[in-house]
């Protein structure tokens, strides 16, 4: 069934049980590369799948021209703990100088509301999606993120470092999203047609750079194991079961290994289905999920033109060399760490420094 936002706001108990299945390949058919991805076929064939009493959330995370992106975790956690907002404050929706899909596309929220995600994705270069990574970057804020952006006024280093050594601290961090579960089915080619009979890049002029017996992963699942590990960390279950691999286009051109391919492979789809089922019979068993304390969906951000002329003025003066008094830029500064002043940061560090 399609989903209601409107029952969010009922006792867990009292609601439907909502999913939300991610598509996270980069492909889309109204952008380069033209055909859309086969994470996204499988995400519409699992949605198909589902028990109708289920509320069915759907998001492809494929890139459309002119359509904001996922932008770039800023890693605020590494200044300080209390300076990663929940939900993410770095970014906002509408934002014409920084547009986010993950705000644009209210995930934060629909994250929120579901008790369980399916997450679809390809193993590109050893490695899950650019999209997806991007995504799970940006939930880190659900794991310890701080729920009052107007303690630091919303977005003030020093002020964020000293909350985090508060006595208040401690009752503010949480895992925000904590009870849910998550699975995720990747898939792969095996490098698709591009191997020789040793399993080395076609390609490649300097064989022995590439020794075929210490590539990453005996079990090609393993490139998603970051995500499974984050969302462990931060208190969503992934069972053993619900992260699973399978090779479609194995030896086959990839102009041959679309879609409309997939489908026909028996073996792969009969995987995926599998899949499917053990998501469903574990996220049905499971039930629904009670929600946080403090919660992104119903969320309102509070205006920060103010504290943004604050944090305007801090640039201003870090541009000129004045950082804080007892700041941690100011004590870089001094120790001549990182050469950071000056009044053209978009430049080239290159050009930046006078060496």
């Amino acid at each position: 069934m399609k989903p209601d936002d409107e029952n969010g706001r009922l006792p867990h108990d009292r609601r439907p049980l909502r999913v939300l299945l991610i598509a996270g390949s980069q492909r889309r058919q109204y952008n380069c590369p033209g055909v859309d991805s086969k994470s996204r076929t499988l995400m519409m064939r699992m949605a198909d799948r589902l028990p109708a009493e289920w509320e069915v959330d759907v998001e492809d995370l494929g890139n459309v021209y002119a359509r904001s992106r996922i932008q770039s975790c800023n890693a605020c956690v590494s200044t300080s703990m209390a300076l990663c907002c929940w939900p993410c404050n770095c970014y906002q929706k509408g934002d014409k100088a920084e547009p986010d899909l993950m705000w644009d596309l209210d995930l934060y929220a629909r994250l929120d509301l579901a008790d369980a995600w399916a997450v679809i994705g390809p193993v590109n270069w050893y490695a899950p999606s650019s999209n997806l990574k991007l995504m799970f970057d940006r939930l880190v804020c659900a794991s310890g993120g701080n729920p009052d952006e107007g303690l630091i006024d919303h977005k003030d280093p020093e002020k964020a470092m000293r909350l985090e050594h508060s006595p208040e601290w401690k009752a503010l961090s949480a895992n925000h999203l904590e009870g849910r579960t998550a699975g995720f089915f990747c898939y792969g080619d095996q490098g698709s047609d591009e191997l020789d009979e040793d399993g080395r890049p076609r390609l490649l002029r300097h064989k022995e750079w590439f020794p075929v017996d210490e590539e990453p992963f005996e079990r090609m699942r393993n490139a998603y194991a970051p995500f499974v590990w984050q969302c462990r960390y931060s208190g969503i279950e992934v069972p053993d079961a619900l992260w699973s691999y399978a090779d479609t286009g194995v030896g086959v051109p990839y102009s041959d290994n679309q879609a409309e391919d997939m489908v026909r492979e028996a073996p792969f789809m009969e995987r995926f289905d599998a899949w499917t089922d053990s998501f469903v019979s574990h996220v049905g068993a499971k039930g629904q999920v009670p929600p946080g304390t403090w919660r992104a969906f119903g969320y309102e951000p509070p205006p920060h033109k103010t504290a943004d002329i604050r944090l305007k003025w801090r640039d201003t003066r870090m541009r000129l060399g004045i950082a804080p008094e007892g700041s941690s830029p100011r004590i870089q500064q001094q120790m001549d760490l990182n050469r950071d002043v000056t009044l053209k940061p978009k430049q080239s560090t290159a050009d930046q420094i006078d060496r």
